[in-house]
């Protein structure tokens, strides 16, 4: 049986997604390794022990097993990660010595320099997906450490295959980073339908609670990235002051809790206390509630590689009103399953949530075009195309060198 090494570093795919460092890449290392197992792949998930209370090795199903590696203390920040690379990367290479795999893996740029090491030392064959990328995030404002992007440019120029999420992503990894494009290949993520798929708004909202107007939803972490003030600037120009903004989430990052400070001010400072609802993060199978009880779902990320939350909500029937960035502007189309904005102007928003809000036969139309466009994105059609990549690099048996 074809067995992968799957390292993803800061990322388990047993905690909770929506705060902290936690969102969609957690729920993609789940799902896309859950798939992989159905489609007769076996998958160690290797990450870094950030819990006194984790067990060594924890059987998630038959086929996938998440492996904690010991590598700093527990309560490291993100942002001091670099640091326990090197360690990260001593221990697999121990571990892979008893426990062989024939493909690695890795997500994110800090898993892709254990990979790069792992795949000389090993002669295994490299397979990245950077989830983000630091000139991408660069371009839209958010500074990144020049060491990750040198790192970056190095994983990219070894990696046997690169994964974009979307065309956007493979535009970037070619031209800001100049990937050979032969080696990056779309593959993009998937959306559950069994939970996630239209059902009764008036349902959803008597199960969450919700009994006002209308209701626009915001579904990630708090942090500048997110842009939430966007869509809580564009709340407070809407046409009908019944709307309501619901944020389910929490902070993120170094500037998260500062960032939910803002918002509040911002909040406040524009009288919209009682038309914005805070909720903590969810479990990830609840959230197909909040996105059947509301009207649209609001986007408005400066930067987003793919965008699990509005595939999900589109295959909800949710409607999408999106910043045009990364691969939303793929998820999202513009006109026919919601709004692609082009800007990060708070009016623009509101005019595409007023349009939307305002005519019933509208938002229906745009919801059930969504959902057809979500159910083009089966789990299962990523865990076919990773297999058969995995299997034509071990065939191949000639791990691109870089050295």
């Amino acid at each position: 049986m074809l067995r992968a090494g799957i390292i993803s570093l800061h990322t388990s795919p047993l905690t909770q997604p929506g705060a902290g460092d936690s969102g969609g890449m957690n729920v993609y290392i789940r799902e896309f390794v859950s798939s992989l197992t159905q489609a007769g792949v076996a998958c160690d998930v290797y990450v870094r022990h950030w819990s006194d209370e984790l067990e060594p090795i924890v059987e998630v199903e038959p086929g996938f097993r998440v492996i904690h590696v010991p590598a700093g203390p527990v309560d490291m920040r993100k942002e001091d990660l670099p640091s326990i690379v090197d360690e990260f990367t001593e221990w697999m290479r121990s571990w892979l010595a008893d426990n062989p795999v024939d493909v690695l893996h890795a997500n994110y740029w800090l898993s892709g320099v254990v990979g790069h090491q792992l795949k000389h030392e090993l002669d295994l064959p490299l397979v990245t997906t950077f989830h983000t990328l630091a000139r991408v995030k660069a371009e839209m404002g958010d500074l990144e450490p020049g060491a990750r992007m040198e790192a970056e440019a190095k994983v990219v120029a070894c990696s046997d295959v690169l994964v974009a999420n979307a065309d956007e992503e493979r535009r970037q990894l070619i031209e800001l980073y100049g990937a050979e494009p032969d080696r990056v290949q779309i593959v993009a993520p998937g959306v559950d339908r069994a939970f996630f798929s239209p059902g009764s708004i008036d349902g959803a909202r008597s199960a969450i609670g919700y009994d006002g107007g209308p209701l626009v939803l915001f579904v990630g972490r708090i942090q500048p990235l997110k842009g939430v003030d966007i869509a809580v600037e564009a709340l407070s120009q809407l046409s009908d002051p019944t709307t309501t903004l619901m944020i389910v989430g929490g902070a993120s990052g170094q500037q998260g809790s500062s960032e939910v400070a803002r918002i509040l001010a911002m909040i406040d400072d524009l009288g919209l206390t009682d038309r914005v609802v805070f909720v903590d993060p969810q479990p990830h199978y609840a959230l197909s509630t909040y996105y059947r009880a509301a009207d649209l779902l609001v986007m408005p990320s400066r930067s987003e590689s793919f965008g699990l939350v509005a595939l999900e909500a589109a295959a909800c029937g949710v409607p999408v009103v999106a910043a045009a960035v990364g691969g939303l502007r793929t998820l999202v189309q513009d006109g026919t399953t919601g709004y692609l904005i082009d800007e990060r102007d708070p009016a623009l928003y509101a005019k595409a949530i007023d349009r939307i809000l305002g005519d019933p036969s509208h938002r229906a139309a745009l919801g059930a075009a969504a959902s057809v466009t979500a159910s083009r994105y089966p789990w299962s059609g990523l865990a076919g195309r990773l297999r058969s990549l995995y299997l034509e690099l071990v065939e191949a048996s000639s791990p691109v060198d870089c050295s």
